[in-house]
């Protein structure tokens, strides 16, 4: 038998974690006040980039671009810098900003580690979605979701990214429960070996008892003796539940609007606020001598990255005008009468009526406002689950909430209703709730029990 060799050829496609869709993602979750440093940074970094409104003001004119020879404008593009600060070549990336932040502090251990292109851009998206805490807002299987299927993530990649960020100081970052900060401080505490073994089973499985304070109950739990469990428990007071708590901005920070709500021609629509939206472009004259001059790789990249930045943007803002559209379509009574008229909205009916992910429905309403005739209220404010009946009748927790607040500003002096008594009105109205369920809502309210509403009107009468 004759041996036969072939050639196949196969044509496969593959796509990468491109640093275009890092940037929109990270875009999208941004504020506006943090958008507005991002835009700040590059326009330094990027010459090509220009503000638009930087040069034309209002009730200003646009000045004409003075004609420069062309030998005269070559020299000065050959000087601008070449490097972005976070590229792999730049030997500067390790040095500390003047104003240091959690990402600055995650990306710069990031760059000092071997971790392959795939697993830093993992690794920066987790950084990304990392909260005001140092805690992961999204689970892995979310985000592994909410990429696209065509780069082929799945959760043993998103998992392995995790244990590197995981690995960064501040100890504790890239948590995704208080049981799992703690743990991951504890892997590098400095105690007695039993102390410690106390102390991960009390994190692992037991720290609401230990908030109980019952230390002889909690003893009885692991089998061990009290005086091991108070060592375990001193050890766990020094550990920090909240990493990013040194890394937390203690400058208030001004809200613009993203979305203006008005009614126009008697209905409601949502419009983007042109003031909070960054306006860039590329100076169309220097492109068009980097055309001419036959710029090096370095310039091309970045007019490759001035218009990836600006096309992020655009995405930035057409995503949350969508879900902001959307969510004004489904909750007009909300701006015509007030929060108390809020309908039950969950993330994933709007991420269906959209065609997209709930986790991009959670970062284009995340730190997101609206300018409504009710004041500027955040977007995810309009989420909220069903109480009581069922179907169209049901009604939001919020708007429940201050319907128990109203009725019991409009309650007989010296005769406050009881929490059974509120539930039933409530029942009365349609409304189906538990008088536990009323406790809650008047605790969150702020408002006295019925008895001490009645002690307090009788020493005041």
């Amino acid at each position: 038998m004759q041996a036969r060799q072939s050639l196949e050829i196969r044509q496969q496609q593959s796509l990468a974690l491109t640093p275009q869709l890092q940037q929109s993602i990270r875009f999208l979750q941004l504020s506006t006040h943090d958008l507005d440093q991002e835009i700040s940074q590059a326009l330094m970094e990027n010459p090509l980039l220009e503000r638009e409104d930087d040069f034309a003001a209002e009730g200003e004119s646009v000045p004409q671009a003075t004609e420069v020879p062309e030998q005269d404008a070559l020299p000065s593009l050959m000087e601008w810098p070449s490097r972005s600060p976070l590229r792999e070549d730049d030997d500067t990336r390790l040095e500390a900003p003047q104003e240091d932040t959690l990402r600055d502090h995650l990306l710069r251990q990031l760059h000092a580690t071997h971790a392959q292109a795939q697993e830093r851009a993992l690794v920066t998206l987790l950084i990304d979605d990392l909260d005001d805490n140092g805690y992961l807002s999204m689970s892995m299987e979310e985000i592994v979701d909410w990429l696209p299927p065509e780069l082929g993530i799945e959760a043993d990649d998103m998992l392995c990214a995790l244990r590197l960020l995981q690995s960064f100081d501040p100890l504790g970052v890239g948590a995704r429960t208080l049981s799992e900060c703690l743990a991951l401080q504890l892997r590098q505490a400095d105690a007695p070996t039993e102390v410690l073994a106390c102390a991960h089973q009390i994190v692992a499985s037991h720290l609401d008892m230990l908030a109980s304070g019952n230390t002889a109950r909690l003893a009885a739990s692991l089998g061990c003796g009290r005086e091991l469990v108070q060592a375990a428990h001193a050890l766990i007071l020094r550990l920090e539940p909240k990493p990013a708590r040194n890394w937390s901005s203690n400058v208030a920070e001004y809200i613009r609007p993203d979305i203006l709500v008005r009614k126009v021609r008697g209905r409601w629509e949502a419009l983007l606020n042109s003031a909070a939206l960054p306006r860039l472009s590329v100076n169309r004259q220097y492109e068009a001598w980097l055309d001419q001059a036959g710029a090096d790789q370095a310039m091309r990249q970045q007019l490759q990255q001035a218009h990836g930045l600006i096309r992020s943007l655009q995405q930035r803002g057409s995503t949350i005008l969508r879900v902001a559209r959307e969510i004004v379509l489904r909750q007009p009574e909300v701006f015509e009468y007030g929060m108390d008229r809020l309908r039950p909205m969950r993330l994933r009916d709007i991420a269906g009526a959209l065609e997209m992910h709930e986790s991009t429905i959670s970062r284009a309403t995340k730190r997101k406002y609206a300018q409504t005739p009710w004041g500027v209220v955040e977007l995810n404010t309009f989420f909220d689950t069903a109480v009581g009946s069922d179907g169209d009748d049901a009604a939001s927790a919020r708007s429940v909430r201050g319907r128990i607040a109203r009725m019991i500003a409009e309650e007989p002096v010296g005769s406050p209703l009881s929490d059974g008594r509120i539930a039933e009105l409530l029942e009365a109205e349609g409304i189906r709730i538990a008088r536990r369920t009323v406790a809650k809502y008047r605790e969150m309210e702020g408002i006295e029990t019925a008895q001490r509403r009645k002690a307090r009107a009788a020493v005041t009468a």
